[in-house]
């Protein structure tokens, strides 16, 4: 599986102890969950960027495979358009164009009524970014975060991988924090920050 090939390419991985308390957030006794992946893939997201979201996603299955028995994993890259891919496509095809990242909140929101009923599937997200966002389409990507998707959600990760200045997207995930527990968001300016970043989103859920 291309997934735990990828673990030997995080060199920090040995180091760090992923054999957390279970969380307490669960909410049926199930040993399965699901992991959603969202990645923008538009023009603006460099290999570089998009490198240190694979990393990122590589944390997040080896901390919830240790967590359940069975982890199933959805792909979904965006661009002005969201599709559900397989692994290979996911991290290595290439798209150029705009950014709309609702599309891909949206399409999570029918997968997850589609094929995992929240009383049966513990239910994980993480989106990477680089930030950019068409600005109107951001209060509607908090709305469904609000709306949809938290709700049923038992963890939602957000990483934006910038040095620049942060724009609607972040200040929009930004009046979520306080709100619900469940969502956190951090930023990532290069690959030393991955570790860091991951334990930080995730302590909270396992102390």
């Amino acid at each position: 599986e291309e997934l735990r090939k990828k673990i030997e390419n995080v060199p920090f991985i040995d180091t760090f102890d992923l054999r957390f308390k279970n969380y307490e957030k669960r909410p049926v006794p199930s040993s399965q969950a699901v992991m959603f992946c969202l990645m923008d893939v538009s023009g603006s997201m460099d290999q570089a960027t998009k490198d240190i979201a694979k990393r990122f996603y590589v944390l997040l299955y080896l901390f919830l495979t240790r967590t359940y028995e069975n982890v199933d994993v959805v792909f979904i890259r965006h661009h002005t358009q969201a599709k559900e891919v397989d692994e290979h496509e996911f991290f290595y095809s290439q798209e150029t164009g705009g950014t709309i990242v609702s599309s891909a909140l949206k399409l999570m929101d029918e997968i997850v009524k589609e094929r995992y009923p929240v009383g049966q599937w513990n239910i994980y997200a993480a989106q990477a970014s680089d930030g950019d966002n068409w600005a109107d389409d951001s209060p509607r990507c908090r709305d469904l975060l609000v709306n949809k998707l938290l709700p049923n959600c038992q963890y939602y990760s957000y990483i934006e991988i910038t040095r620049r200045s942060h724009q609607t997207l972040w200040h929009e995930y930004e009046k979520l924090t306080d709100e619900f527990p469940n969502f956190a968001m951090k930023n990532i300016r290069s690959v030393e920050d991955i570790f860091p970043v991951f334990r930080e989103l995730f302590q909270k859920e396992t102390a």
